[in-house]
This record gives C-alpha cells, structure tokens and sequence, in this order.
C-alpha cells in the first residue's frame, strides 16, 4: 500500500480533513497536499516526521504499514513477530550450515552462541 494512501486513510481515522490536519500539526496545506499526490518519498523527511508524529506513528511503522498493506499496527506487530526466528531455530540452522547433524552438545551450543556475538557485534 503506498505511504500517501495509508497518511490518508490515518487523517480521515482521526476525522480532520487534509487541511484540518495540516493546520494541527503546522503544516502549510498545500505541502501536505503536495507531499500525498506527489509520494511521500519527494517530500522532506522533517515534513514526513511532522506528519507522522500528527498521526502517532513512527516513520519506521509507516513504512511497516506500507509493507504489509494494512494500518492496523497490532497485526503488524504480530506478523513482524511471527517473521522473527527464535534462537533455537538460529542455532539448528548455523548447525546445518556447518554440517552438522543430530543433537548439538551443549558446548557446541556455546561455540555458535560465541560465534554469533562475535559475528553481531563487528556488525555495529
């Protein structure tokens, strides 16, 4: 679902037209216009941000609302959950990927915990 559909869809939620909102968040009305017809991704990200404080949303959950097409944030939150793997799924899968097969021993276990620290934290 496109970011300028659901921003609309989220005003008339809050029943205020453009222009109302536009007017409660200290937005000129015609930037937010602009900003809905042309694609919220043309417009400036402090004017993004404004807009999506006035609706109380995060620009990231705006952007998780256009990736699952819906404006509901608990179903998102839900999907976003169920996309997440648990630990016990990551350590069979670096198991597998090292070719190992059966049981981990429980400081093999520990090796791969290790691993992934290592690994995640050269990563900031």
């Amino acid at each position: 679902m496109e970011k300028a559909v659901i921003i609309d869809k989220l005003i008339e939620e809050q029943g205020l037209s453009r222009r109302a909102f536009a007017e409660k968040i200290g937005l000129p009305a015609t930037t937010l216009q602009s900003m809905l017809s042309r694609g919220v991704g043309k417009a400036s990200i402090d004017n993004v941000i404004k807009v999506c404080k006035g609706l109380g949303i995060t620009t990231d959950q705006l952007e998780m609302m256009s990736q699952y097409g819906t404006t509901d944030i608990s179903e998102i939150e839900k999907k976003d959950k169920s996309n997440k793997l648990s630990e016990e799924q990551i350590l069979t899968l670096a198991a597998h990927q090292i070719g190992h097969d059966g049981p981990l021993s429980n400081q093999e276990l520990e090796q791969i915990k290790l691993a992934m620290k290592i690994a995640l934290s050269k990563n900031k």
